[in-house]
């Protein structure tokens, strides 16, 4: 007890020991401020009792130098290992656990979301697009994927395999947060791996078999979402050294699925009747409760990407909900200037652009620039959608490109027009409309480079799959259905219409 009367003693002497850092994606971590300033006191602590009654003991002889410099190692070691549990955080943990459920709870409302858009022949297959990556990604993160893009940094560009089977990942808190368990923070970083790829699968829907994207999005998740989350996210990233940032994905998952998936529907080509045939969405209400869990899941997303419970996961939660309903409204306006009437769907799909675009900046930017971005990215998004699409005849079926594509470099680049250390001083430079240029070209770099990689790797991830199988599926299939020829299975088996 005396030990920790004297460390207690110790912090109110140091306030400078109690300093708080900044939380959140681009944070300093606890390796180079908190936890050694707290190990080095306690060490210190136990040095100044216990060394006096080891010298009673074994270590009566005072000359035996040697043997005293090892028992004070050995301190410092216990010391370390108990100042790791002592500041891991059980609400910040809490918190951080309850978020990752939220983002996992994501990639149900993106397949119910998808579902609802699509044709009726193929809403199995849409939904079944995204669920299957629950396994199949947990599975690469869990063997592989969290190393790479967490572990130690090869170029900037890529970890390595410190972490395989999360080797090394416990309950103790690492290098990405201070105040959580290491293993806390790699389940968080999980649901963002499982989601992304199944953002891809929008764009061509009703025409890529099965098995050709089983394969496709476990290529594309080695090759372009490990190395982009480890230059963004990772210790050593090339990216996050330039000075760009992004909170919660806005690279990372919104840029590189986007820009793949529109690479991904002009390698595989127009549905036979583009053109032609108007695709209606077929289930309204399935497209609404797709939108209400993923809106229930993005807070969860932003939010809990600061990684404390804390006022900075507030402000970006009030950011994500402010920049959400500001584009669900222009988007209601798009629709009341161009068809004369607001629509459930334009409603739906202008929230999802809005947290979209608000993404890689709601830890950083003011909330009264959370509704100036939202605002602004349903028009964007919707001349993309409306006009766009058509004029350069690609088929993006679900428009995967012309939300998350789209509003992803909008939202990227008003971070770097709006971000304010004001609002998350781990920044380097101010926004422009604060008079800095330093993180604006940082941005624009970021998104560049992330779109670069991201048709590269697609294009190499396509032929690579093509060797074993084609990419896409007969015109006898695809005018069949996908969820009978892919899956031998009907959503709804007792319907006879006729707007299959």
């Amino acid at each position: 007890m005396a030990m920790f009367r004297l460390f207690h003693a110790d912090l109110s002497r140091n306030p400078s020991a109690k300093k708080s850092f900044p939380l959140g994606r681009h944070a300093e971590t606890s390796k180079k401020y908190a936890l050694p300033t707290l190990v080095h006191l306690l060490a210190d602590a136990c040095q100044h009792e216990l060394v006096p009654i080891c010298n009673k003991g074994m270590l009566a002889k005072r000359q035996d130098a040697a043997l005293a410099r090892a028992r004070v190692r050995e301190i410092r070691t216990v010391c370390r290992q108990l100042v790791r549990r002592i500041i891991v955080s059980a609400s910040d943990t809490g918190f951080v656990l309850i978020c990752a459920a939220f983002v996992l709870f994501m990639t149900p409302g993106l397949a119910f979301f998808y579902g609802g858009l699509g044709r009726r022949k193929n809403v199995a297959n849409n939904i079944m697009a995204s669920f299957f990556l629950i396994g199949v990604a947990t599975i690469m993160w869990i063997v592989l994927g969290f190393s790479l893009a967490f572990g130690q940094d090869h170029a900037g560009i890529i970890g390595g395999l410190d972490y395989l089977m999360l080797n090394g990942v416990g309950s103790d808190v690492g290098p990405y947060a201070d105040s959580i368990p290491f293993i806390a923070f790699a389940m968080f970083q999980m649901m963002f791996a499982i989601i992304t790829p199944a953002l891809i699968t929008g764009a061509i829907a009703g025409r890529m078999r099965f098995k050709s994207l089983f394969a496709f999005v476990i290529l594309w998740t080695l090759v372009v979402y490990y190395p982009i989350a480890h230059m963004v996210w990772g210790d050593g990233g090339c990216l996050a050294a330039l000075g760009s940032i992004d909170f919660a994905g806005g690279n990372v998952v919104h840029i590189s699925s986007g820009v793949s998936a529109l690479v991904l529907c002009l390698l595989l080509g127009r549905r036979t009747g583009f053109g032609q045939t108007n695709y209606r969405v077929h289930n309204i209400p399935l497209v609404a409760v797709g939108t209400a869990l993923l809106l229930f899941g993005w807070l969860g997303f932003n939010a809990g990407s600061a990684l404390a419970a804390d006022g900075l996961a507030a402000h970006a939660f009030a950011a994500s909900i402010i920049s959400a309903a500001a584009a669900e409204c222009s988007w209601m306006l798009m629709d009341v200037l161009f068809d004369n009437k607001p629509t459930l769907v334009g409603a739906c799909t202008g929230i999802v652009i809005g947290l979209v675009a608000i993404t890689p900046g709601c830890g950083f930017v003011p909330l009264w620039a959370a509704l100036i971005i939202g605002a602004a990215a349903s028009p964007i998004c919707f001349f993309c959608v409306s006009k766009l699409k058509s004029k350069f005849g690609y088929d993006d079926a679900l428009d995967a490109f012309g939300c998350h594509g789209i509003g992803g470099i909008f939202g990227g680049i008003c971070t770097g027009i709006f971000a304010s250390k004001a609002v998350n001083p781990a920044i380097r430079w101010d926004g422009l409309v604060f008079g800095q240029t330093g993180l604006f070209v940082a941005q624009v770099v970021s998104i560049v480079a992330t779109i670069a990689l991201a048709i590269v790797g697609t294009l190499i991830c396509v032929q690579v799959v093509k060797l074993f199988g084609e990419l896409r599926v007969s015109e006898h299939d695809e005018r069949l259905g996908l969820d009978i020829t892919q899956h031998g299975e009907r959503a709804y088996p007792s319907f006879n219409g006729l707007d299959d």
